[in-house]
């Protein structure tokens, strides 16, 4: 018997990751705090919460920046660093999905769907709680109830993935297992 009736999987950290080095590589350039800045949580939350576009987020961290040409310029390229799937996190999650479904439940921007098209993601999971879509992010609750729902599990029958361990003790208040994912062994020890 299966141990599971759903999989809820976190999206970026987990499933995508960005380079970092070629975010801290801008910030040495420019000389700025480009990371701390764009992820304060009274510039990230509105975009995250679907308040705000990311091109909005995106002049909201210039204009935190100084809003001068250095911190437009920096904040572009920011923006345009490298994203990638984990191959071997995908296949994970696939042959899991042979037998449950799999749930994207990810804090993301009104591009989420632009980036999974260029992730090749797009029809991957059985479906997408995006917070910018739902108006709730993790750790709220509500977001995890809303993937058990769309999942068509009970929360204590959803096995939860997330590179953030505050997300992933939300997510075991509600009765969900929760793996905290640092790296693919995480995942595939309790994904055999």
């Amino acid at each position: 018997m299966t141990p599971f009736d759903a999989v809820l999987c976190d999206l970026d950290g987990v499933l995508r990751h960005f380079d970092h080095d070629q975010q801290a590589d801008i910030e040495a350039r420019y000389g700025l705090p480009l990371t701390a800045t764009a992820f304060a949580p009274e510039l990230i939350m509105p975009a995250t919460l679907g308040h705000v576009s990311e091109t909005q987020w995106a002049e909201s961290i210039v204009a935190a920046l100084g809003g001068d040409e250095p911190a437009r310029l920096a904040v572009a390229e920011f923006m345009q660093v490298r994203f990638w799937v984990d191959e071997q996190v995908r296949e994970l999650l696939a042959k899991a999905q042979a037998r449950v479904p799999v749930v994207l439940v990810t804090n993301a921007m009104d591009t989420l769907e632009e980036h999974l098209d260029r992730l090749g993601l797009t029809y991957f999971a059985d479906e997408v709680v995006s917070s910018a879509k739902v108006g709730v992010a993790k750790p709220g609750r509500r977001i995890y109830e809303i993937a058990a729902e769309r999942a068509g599990a009970a929360p204590e029958r959803c096995l939860f993935v997330d590179d953030r361990l505050e997300n992933v003790a939300a997510a075991r208040e509600l009765g969900m297992t929760g793996v905290h994912y640092r790296a693919y062994d995480d995942l595939a020890a309790v994904l055999p």
